[in-house]
Order: C-alpha cells, then structure tokens, then sequence
C-alpha cells in the first residue's frame, strides 16, 4: 500500500495530467510566455501547478511548495518540489511526451517521488525505503553489468549553451562504448525509465531540482545509483547528474570525467 503522501501527490499529479489532455486539442490557442532564451512557460503550466498547489495545501496548509512557475511558498520541514509540466516544449508541440513531477522533501531529504506520464497512464512512484512502483507493480534498474549494448538517456544543456563544448566530450566518449542514446526531452521520465529499465542509464548537465528529485529517488529505489557527475552527492545543488544501475555508474563517470571543465568542478565544489 502507497503511504499517504504519496497517494497525495498522485492525485494532484492526476488532476494535472487531466487538465494536459483536456487542452491538447487546442493547443495553438494556449498562451505562451518566454522566461528566458530557450525557456518557455504556457498558461497550461501555470494552471497545473496552481492545481497542484492546491490540492496538497487543502491537506497540509502548514506545508511548504516550491515550484517551477510560481517560486518557494512557506516554510516547514516538509517541501514539494514540483515540476508541473516537464517536457513543455514537447507538450506545446504536440509531442505525447510529456509528465508531472512531484517529490516531497522531509528535513532536507527527498522521501517520496511521483511521476506521472497522463498520455501513457503510468505513475511512478516511490518511498525511501520503500522500493519504487509503475502502476502499483515493483520496478528494478536494467540488470546490465557494462557500457557495451547500453542505451543512455540525456538531453542537450539547452539553457547553458556554454556548456555545449563539455558535454559534448561527454556525448562522443560514452557513445563511442554503448549502442545507443535517446533524447526525448523529458528528464523526469529519463530517470523514471532508468528506474523501470527502459533506459540503462541517465546523464544530463544544468538540471533545476524539479527536473529531477523525484526521478533520482525513483531510480535509487530501484536499486540504482545516483551522483552527481563528478561522483559527488551535489547532484540536486549542482544540476549535474548521472544515474544508473551499480555496475554502470563507474564506466559512465570514468568516460565523462575527462570532460569536466573547471567551471563544473566549481560548481561541484571540487578542484581542478
């Protein structure tokens, strides 16, 4: 059985993800505001987080939410990181690609994560401690044990184009050991795939922590590993992150340390 907050966030997930379909047929009508180069915010997203906001604070006024469009709200040992439409720029294209991310940190650690793809039906979810579910059935990392036949999730650093030049060391030094790479778009879901074994693993550069809090807890209870890119735990400061099964994680950061720049290490707090 789900733990209650859990249930919570899935139903708030739930009541966005509806309001995603109820507008996707009209898509060229919705408002569309640029917050910054690259970066764009529809009046959809803003009503789901608005649902979102509402729905938990109904239950737990004294909880505090910090969201994508609308900022930090109150104070308290329990925060919501919730990313209301992850993938907007799929969603506003009319690419069926798209979720909602919730997770709720309890005195400074993540403790419950929800993903919810509302075109596929297919919540994720899970507890510390608990182990990590799709649709009410337990999820494990792909059982791969090296690079050779891997399928990696990432993304372009598409807010940080100076980072362009790194990543792509990164992007040529891992491809040149696995299969294959997917780029779709949708962090939340990269990491919630990596849980589900879809994906063998996960890296991506300049993430916000509603990109990936609750993904990252869903991969780690699903007995995977989480860093950030230089092998540290500041992935959710730094925006850096790479995620995968054990036996993975090491070839990954040996193939993308070479390519760490000294502002990466900076901002991962580790010397040149």
């Amino acid at each position: 059985m789900a733990h209650p907050l859990v249930n919570i966030a899935s139903e708030a997930a739930r009541k966005a993800g509806g309001l995603m379909r109820k507008y996707r047929d009209r898509l060229e009508s919705i408002p569309v505001e640029r917050k910054a180069r690259h970066d764009y915010v529809s009046d959809v997203d803003r009503a789901c987080e608005q649902i979102i906001r509402e729905h938990i604070l109904r239950l737990h006024r004294d909880h505090a939410i910090l969201g994508e469009e609308t900022g930090q709200s109150g104070d308290s040992d329990h925060l919501w990181i919730i990313d209301p439409l992850d993938g907007t720029s799929n969603y506003l294209r009319g690419i069926p690609h798209f979720a909602v991310s919730i997770a709720l940190k309890i005195k400074g650690r993540i403790e419950h994560g929800v993903v919810y793809d509302p075109m596929r039906d297919e919540m994720f979810v899970a507890s510390r401690g608990e182990g990590a579910f799709l649709n009410d059935q337990r999820i494990r990392v792909s059982g791969r044990r090296d690079l050779a036949g891997a399928v990696l999730g990432t993304a372009f650093p598409f807010r940080s184009r100076r980072l362009m030049p790194a990543y792509q060391g990164m992007f040529e030094a891992l491809f040149d050991k696995i299969e294959d790479i997917r780029r779709a778009g949708t962090a939340s879901l990269d990491l919630a795939y990596v849980a589900s074994g879809r994906l063998d693993g996960y890296w991506e550069l300049n993430l916000k922590p509603w990109d990936m809090a609750a993904g990252a807890l869903l991969v780690q209870e699903a007995g995977g590993v989480v860093m950030d890119i230089a092998g540290g735990e500041r992935w959710l400061e730094s925006g850096h992150i790479v995620a995968a099964p054990f036996k993975l994680i090491t070839p990954m950061r040996h193939a993308i340390e070479p390519h760490l720049t000294d502002g990466i290490r900076a901002k991962l707090g580790r010397a040149g």
